[in-house]
């Protein structure tokens, strides 16, 4: 199994908190979960984090069968429009996106 986790480092803008979790799951989930072949869609909202971390506000994590399938969904249309609405997130948020690719080696 393959995991591609998104991690929105940053902060969203204050008194914006509870319009940015409505506007990722009103908008932005829906699109998450067409991404085809994804076998598992999760979505982490940050509450704490350890003195010095940095912060994460958001992370989401999606799980494929193979390095195929996740390539696949890379390259499906709703990736693309996900990518735009995840723009207009961007105006709530300061902080950048990366992800990472993980073998998910075993779940319990």
């Amino acid at each position: 199994m393959i995991v591609r986790q998104a991690f929105f480092e940053g902060t969203i803008h204050a008194g914006r908190e509870a319009e940015f979790r409505v506007f990722v799951e009103e908008r932005l989930m829906p699109l998450w979960r067409l991404f085809p072949g994804a076998l598992d869609v999760r979505v982490l909202f940050a509450q704490a984090r350890d003195e010095g971390a940095p912060p994460f506000a958001l992370s989401l994590a999606m799980t494929f069968e193979s390095e195929d399938a996740l390539g696949a969904a890379l390259q499906a249309p709703v990736r693309f429009e996900s990518r735009a609405v995840t723009g207009e997130l961007m105006a709530m948020f300061d902080g950048h996106i990366h992800h990472h690719v993980f073998e998910l080696h075993s779940a319990l």
